[in-house]
C-alpha cells in the first residue's frame, strides 16, 4: 500500500513536471497551457496511486485485480481532452504537437503515481527540450510552408481562367487543385483552388495580384 503522504508527495512531483511542460505550451499561446498540463498530470497521478492501492486492499476478495485497471482509463479518456487542443483554421490543423503533449505527460503523471520518479522527470526533460529546441531548428532551418484555400469570383471572359492559373503558377510552391463552377446565366466563374506558397508577404502579394486581373471581382482566402 502506498500512504497517504506519499501520495501527496507524488502529486506534488506530478504538478511540478506538468508545470514545465505546461509554461512551454503557454508561452507558445497554446488552447492547453498551463493550468491544463498541471491538472492533467496530478489527476493521472492519483488514479495510478489508487489503482494500485485498491487493488492490494481488495486483493483477498479480488486475488486477481489489476493494479493498472484506473491508470488504463486515463490514456483512453485523454484522448476527448486532446481533440479539444486541436483546432482547424481553414485546410490548416494546429494543437497536434499539445494534443500529443497532454498524452505523453498523462502517462509522466501514471509513471509518478507508480513511484517510477526519476523516468517521468527524464521524459519531462526530454519533452521540454523537443518543444523549445526543436521549434527552434524548425523556425530557422526549415522551410515552413502556409497551406491556403483560395476562391476567386470573376466575369466569365475568355482568358480570364488562364491569367488565374498562371498567378498560382507564379506565387505558389504548389497547387493541390484548382477547379472552376460557371454560372452561365450570370456570366460569371468561380475558382477555387488549394495551394502552399512560403510567407505572409507572398500571401498578400498573390492576393493583390488576382484582384488586379481583369474581369476578377472578389478574392477571398482563409
Amino acid at each position: 500500500m502506498i500512504h497517504e503522504t506519499d501520495i501527496l508527495i507524488r502529486i506534488l512531483i506530478a504538478a511540478g513536471l506538468g508545470a514545465l511542460i505546461g509554461y512551454e505550451r503557454e508561452r507558445q499561446s497554446q488552447p492547453a497551457g498551463l493550468r491544463t498540463h498541471v491538472v492533467l498530470v496530478v489527476g493521472a497521478a492519483l488514479a495510478m496511486a489508487l489503482s494500485i492501492n485498491l487493488a492490494m486492499q481488495f486483493r483477498t476478495l479480488v486475488p486477481n485485480g489489476d493494479p493498472a485497471r484506473l491508470a488504463a482509463q486515463v490514456l483512453s479518456g485523454i484522448g476527448f481532452l486532446g481533440a479539444g487542443a486541436i483546432l482547424r483554421f481553414g485546410p490548416t490543423v494546429k494543437g497536434l504537437t499539445t494534443a500529443a503533449s497532454l498524452w505523453t505527460m498523462a502517462v509522466v503523471g501514471l509513471a509518478v503515481g507508480a513511484g517510477y520518479f526519476l523516468v517521468a522527470a527524464g521524459v519531462t526533460v526530454l519533452l521540454l527540450i523537443v518543444l523549445t529546441l526543436l521549434t527552434w531548428v524548425e523556425s530557422r532551418l526549415i522551410t515552413a510552408f502556409l497551406t491556403v484555400q483560395f476562391s476567386v469570383y470573376a466575369v466569365d471572359r475568355s482568358g480570364v481562367e488562364r491569367q488565374v492559373r498562371e498567378t498560382f503558377k507564379k506565387y505558389c510552391r504548389e497547387v493541390e487543385y484548382f477547379r472552376m463552377n460557371r454560372h452561365i446565366r450570370r456570366q460569371r466563374v468561380r475558382m477555387d483552388a488549394l495551394v502552399k506558397l512560403h510567407g505572409e508577404d507572398l500571401l498578400e502579394q498573390l492576393s493583390k495580384q488576382l484582384a488586379e486581373i481583369n474581369g476578377v471581382k472578389i478574392v477571398k482566402y482563409e
